[in-house]
């Protein structure tokens, strides 16, 4: 292929573009000197009869375009009950669209539900792409006997390699992986943090996103985890920009200058995921959803970024005190969630499931991170502990439905924590209302240690947890009708490839008691 040289001339499309997908001329007889299958393949949002499949193709992913010409490419795609091809069950030929980067994305149905099913995409002149396999969920009125879930984000390219991605990839029988977010990093290269470099500058247009997301996927392992199961896709504050928040950045844009860097963001967050366009919530859709395993699970993933008021002592030009002094004074009239996506949340905690998994960013229960010596506690203003009246309108929500049985799943602060929702934020070592697992982060952080050197003594002033941990890794949950166990992963190091995992600890929920124990 040619490079073609030209600027982000369909940044500002959105709708349109995503709407209809406005094919463009085909190209004929493509020819490939690079096979364009660079990005690898993915699956994501598992429904009983069917998932998405997604690939990019970029023979030269580093460079404009890829390394495509502005034509479309006709794709075909297959789908399989089997790793060999020998039963293929769905087929069918789409199209690369040269206005998405040349993504491709098929919302395969009429799968048969609860089975594991291989796929592929065939480009004439380039041959096969990789293989992947994605399970089916059970239908929804199926009373299942166990799910396992795998847990991952924070994937800083610059800190260290993704090799918690090779584990996940060899995790025996994954149903699916929740990525909570931070799939890119904005920074602009950093030399010294770590032992590889973004290319480009800090992200601010199409075409900047698009080599960030190109430069993350040609990491081996993780293209290893997205071939190796489903990803129900979220994502937080880096796909975009630090700290982000409904119509704000964090650095004192007018919301007009960062509405145009929020679209650029997320129509190349939607080219490089495996998600349907109507989750796309800068496009028309939005991100938060619902996903039933049977009768023995609801998921409930949620967008916590995008519809949330403006942070409480974050931005510059808000009045504040220095940020490690300030506690942010919530109002009513604030939600993380946005009014709308609470009530949808209330409505659908109304089921009768065994479990209900609320899948989202940030870490919902109190957390006090004054360091060690500290007289005074230190509370996040960009979690849930800056914004407390939506977390009690929740915890009234939970306590309507009469229900024992919330999980929360969580990310961002690249730790592990584990610990208990409580019903009084006052009372941190009361009564619980949920149990959270906050997984940390694949390589954001570096390689850490047991603990933050200043942060020893951090479990005395949160009395509801249990773990607190600074090692890079992920979880996985081991779900049954009677108990739910998370095993907490820790990679021994990240500097250098082919890190290894063990298992740092474990821990039980029983869904008649709200609450963590030690498994």
């Amino acid at each position: 292929m040619t490079l073609i040289h030209r600027r982000d001339s369909v940044s500002a499309l959105g709708l349109s573009i995503l709407g209809s997908a406005m094919p463009g001329r085909l190209l004929a007889n493509p020819r490939f000197a690079k096979s364009p299958f660079t990005l690898g393949v993915a699956a994501g949002d598992p429904l009983p009869n069917g998932f998405v499949l997604w690939t990019r193709l970029a023979p030269e992913p580093l460079a404009e375009n890829g390394g495509m010409l502005p034509l479309d490419v006709s794709v075909r795609w297959e789908v399989s009950e089997d790793p060999h091809f020998w039963q293929i069950v769905q087929k069918g030929q789409t199209r690369a669209v040269a206005a998405l980067a040349h993504s491709v994305h098929v919302e395969v149905d009429g799968l048969r539900p609860h089975r594991p099913h291989w796929y592929r995409f065939i480009v004439e002149g380039a041959g096969e792409s990789p293989v992947g396999m994605a399970r089916t969920a059970p239908a929804p009125d199926v009373a299942i006997d166990r799910l396992r879930l795998a847990v991952a984000g924070c994937q800083n390219f610059e800190v260290g390699y993704f090799s918690a991605f090779a584990h996940i990839a060899a995790e025996p029988d994954l149903d699916a992986v929740f990525h909570y977010g931070d799939y890119i990093y904005e920074f602009g290269p950093r030399p010294g943090v770590g032992p590889r470099l973004h290319q480009g500058d800090e992200t601010q247009s199409l075409a900047d996103y698009r080599q960030r997301y190109a430069q993350y996927k040609t990491d081996p392992d993780l293209q290893a985890a997205h071939a190796a199961a489903a990803f129900i896709m979220s994502f937080d504050d880096h796909e975009i920009d630090d700290n982000w928040g409904g119509i704000f950045d964090k650095d004192g844009s007018t919301p007009a200058d960062f509405a145009k860097r929020r679209s650029a963001a997320m129509q190349a967050w939607y080219e490089h995921m495996p998600v349907r366009r109507s989750q796309v919530p800068e496009f028309g859709g939005r991100m938060y959803r619902q996903l039933d395993y049977g009768q023995l699970l609801r998921m409930h993933v949620l967008d916590t970024r995008s519809h949330r008021s403006d942070q409480l002592c974050e931005r510059p030009g808000v009045p504040r005190i220095e940020t490690i002094d300030c506690l942010p004074v919530d109002r009513p009239d604030r939600s993380l969630l946005g009014f709308e996506q609470e009530k949808w949340l209330d409505s659908g905690l109304g089921n009768q499931r065994r479990w209900n998994l609320i899948a989202q960013q940030v870490m919902m229960m109190p957390h006090d991170a004054r360091k060690d010596g500290g007289t005074r506690p230190v509370v996040s203003a960009d979690n849930w502990n800056g914004y407390s009246h939506s977390r009690q309108r929740l915890i009234d929500s939970i306590r309507k439905h009469d229900l024992k049985n919330v999980v929360v799943a969580s990310g961002d602060v690249h730790q592990h924590f584990v610990g208990s929702v409580p019903v009084d934020d006052e009372r941190p070592d009361g009564p619980s209302i949920a149990s959270e697992f906050l997984a940390t982060s694949i390589s954001s952080g570096g390689t850490g240690g047991a603990r933050h050197p200043d942060e020893h003594n951090v479990l005395d002033n949160n009395p509801h947890m249990k773990l607190i941990n600074n090692q890079r890794g992920y979880q996985v949950y081991n779900i049954t009708p009677d108990r739910w166990t998370t095993e907490v992963k820790v990679m021994d190091q990240v500097d250098r490839p082919g890190g290894r995992v063990s298992t740092l600890a474990r821990f039980a929920v029983d869904p008649a008691r709200p609450g963590v124990e030690h498994w």
